[in-house]
């Protein structure tokens, strides 16, 4: 409803609270021509009050309602409870009906009157709610706080007790809808339509009130209000900042409060999901995290801690790594029981004595080496981390009986051509084998494999790279201005990581295929160089140089979720299965073993061959496959259609 609509509304009310006050007090008929000039007369009065302090500024959506009504229950119980003990005792009452009625109302009135009062006592706002006419100004000792969001998120934001505790002062409040503008929100003007963002802040500035900081309570993606308009706030000093997680602002206070990252500003909306059936797959379990102070494991640490895990043991070879992500984890959530294990996946005797002693249910392997140039450089180490590493992981989890075993794969594991893709993909196959029980007697241990493509902000991430580069001044280094990638954040990778393997978990018979995250559209490298640069508040290539080198060795211009000998079946909302046309085989004893010997020499040459081949094996199309056309063609524009 509009302004108008509302003052209506109010002048409405104003005559019918006249016209039956008359009546219940004075017992007169309401309708007379006296009884309606002095409504009418009421109603004026009601209006100029109107005018002056605005009061259809108010949204009625946002009225404690809840309160209300109970407030009105008490009164009400306690005028019928009043009526049904007098009817008992016989005792008459002085005007009967109307006395209840107006007592009833009355009641009401000052049960909400004293919480009212004493609401602004506590808030320190009652002198300044009866002598302010107008919304109070931003209070000049404090930065001044811009709220870009819905109404219903602005209006619970601001009504949370000390919500922007003694930082920031609002000065207004942008939201989706133009036709809120005007309204109010316990005492912020919604300046304007998000649309609008740059007339508004025109007009702040104008008048003087230029924002010292954006809060963005939308969970849309903030490159939609475009790389060059946030880079240019960043360089004139104002702060973007969300609400830290999903926390109640009641309690949490300011601190809920953090500085957005570069991540979230270069990314796609994010795909959310229903966290339950996470909830359901860790909750009361034992959970073994590899590799749990990286990007990907310690991100996988914190959604698990989250989730209620029985018992959470984080191994990691990185010193530093895993003492940051015990003591993050102990801060967040104390009372969960946890264990640091400062462990090598090369160790395999290690990793069975870790196994057997803490006796997980639950492994998610996210230990690897994966920076492509350094993998590519140095095979022997990849393979013996990415591939001899997992195996040893695997293993142990069989041995000691682990219900479920999750690896994180990649992309490049698809037609790979790099060594560090390379060891994914027979890592895809190798954990599956050494996961199943010998000769296929007593238990064994459920496989996801869940294959994702680049995470913004991860180990092996150019953007890192692109920042070191661009706060030297440039150049910005790309090796194809064609090269394209698939992108998403941490927390939503392992959201979608941890909806997969519970996917995964359900279903009655183990999957035999990869399960792939969607990741939307890839985004060319050129672009997501030239975004980091225009957020610096710069220009491409007047202010910072973009220099094209040339592809490295075991890079590819384009990276693809699907290979050619398997087809994509939906699995679920973001999740895809990558599903294989035939059964694989398995890796010989033998041909692993003659790769591990050659990674302990350090036989690099060998390594390499021994290891594509083994790739080799694993990628070939089912010869039953080939006459018909169709069908193989049909795997190809799904390997095709997921690559672009």
């Amino acid at each position: 409803m509009g302004r108008m609509g509302k003052i209506a509304a109010h002048m409405v009310l104003a005559v019918m609270a006249m016209l039956l006050a008359q009546a219940l007090t004075s017992g007169a008929a309401p309708f007379t021509l006296s009884g309606l000039a002095l409504a009418a007369l009421f109603a004026g009065a009601a209006l100029a009050v109107e005018i002056l302090f605005q009061v259809e500024r108010s949204p009625w959506r946002f009225f404690a309602a809840s309160d209300g009504l109970r407030l009105a229950r008490s009164a009400l119980l306690s005028v019928l409870t009043f009526a049904l003990i007098a009817r008992l005792a016989d005792v008459r009452q002085p005007g009967g009906l109307r006395t209840l009625a107006v007592a009833f109302l009355l009641q009401t009135a000052l049960l909400a009157g004293l919480r009212i009062v004493r609401r602004a006592v506590h808030e320190k706002a009652l002198v300044d709610a009866l002598t302010r006419l107008r919304p109070a100004p931003a209070s000049p000792a404090l930065p001044r706080l811009l709220i870009v969001g819905s109404a219903n998120q602005a209006e619970a934001f601001l009504r949370a007790p000390a919500a922007l505790g003694e930082r920031y002062a609002p000065v207004g409040v942008l939201t989706p809808e133009a036709r809120e503008t005007g309204d109010e929100l316990g005492g912020v003007c919604i300046l304007g339509a998000i649309d609008d963002f740059d007339a508004v802040m025109a007009q702040l500035r104008d008048g003087g009130l230029q924002p010292s900081a954006l809060l963005f309570l939308t969970d849309g993606p903030l490159s939609a209000f475009g790389a060059e308009r946030l880079g240019r706030l960043k360089t004139e000093g104002v702060r973007l900042l969300r609400r830290q997680g999903l926390v109640d602002m009641g309690s949490q206070g300011a601190a809920a409060l953090r500085e957005i990252s570069l991540e979230e500003l270069l990314s796609r909306a994010p795909v959310r999901l229903d966290p339950e059936p996470v909830r359901a797959l860790v909750a009361g379990k034992r959970v073994l995290v590899t590799g749990a102070g990286g990007s990907i494991g310690s991100e996988l640490a914190r959604q698990i801690a989250a989730s209620g895990p029985a018992q959470l043991v984080l191994l990691d070879a990185a010193e530093a790594n895993l003492f940051h992500i015990d003591r993050e984890l102990g801060e967040a959530w104390p009372r969960l029981p946890r264990r640091d294990v400062l462990c090598d996946v090369r160790d395999a005797a290690r990793l069975d004595l870790v196994f057997a002693a803490e006796k997980p249910e639950l492994v998610f392997h996210a230990a690897a080496l994966k920076h492509v140039t350094l993998v590519e450089n140095h095979p022997c180490e990849g393979v013996r981390t990415n591939v001899l590493g997992s195996r040893n992981v695997a293993a142990a989890a069989r041995a000691c009986g682990a219900a479920h075993l999750a690896l994180i794969s990649t992309d490049k594991a698809v037609a790979p051509a790099s060594v560090m893709g390379a060891t994914k993909r027979l890592a895809e196959a190798v954990v599956r084998q050494f996961a199943k029980a010998p000769d296929g007697g007593g238990a064994e241990t459920r496989v996801s494999v869940v294959r994702f493509g680049n995470v913004l902000g991860s180990a092996g991430s150019v953007v890192p790279i692109f920042q070191h580069q661009i706060a030297r001044g440039g150049p910005v280094t790309l090796t194809d201005a064609e090269v394209e990638r698939y992108f998403m954040t941490i927390p939503e990778a392992v959201q979608l990581v941890l909806r997969a393997v519970a996917l995964s978990a359900g279903d009655v018979e183990p999957p035999n295929g990869v399960l792939t995250l969607e990741m939307g559209e890839p985004v060319k490298i050129i672009d997501l160089a030239r975004r980091m640069i225009e957020l610096q508040g710069l220009v491409p290539e007047r202010d910072i140089e973009i220099k094209i080198t040339g592809l490295r060795p075991g890079e590819k211009l384009t990276e693809a979720l699907v290979d050619v000998n398997e087809v994509a079946r939906p699995k679920a909302d973001g999740i895809t299965e990558a599903a294989p046309l035939a059964p694989l085989p398995p890796i010989a004893p033998e041909a692993l073993a003659a790769l591990e010997a050659a990674a302990l020499a350090g036989d690099e040459f060998a390594v390499r061959a021994q290891l594509f081949a083994l790739v080799e094996t694993l990628r070939t199309v089912p010869a039953v496959e080939k006459p018909a056309a169709g069908k193989t063609g049909g795997v190809k524009a799904a390997a095709a259609r997921t690559q672009a």
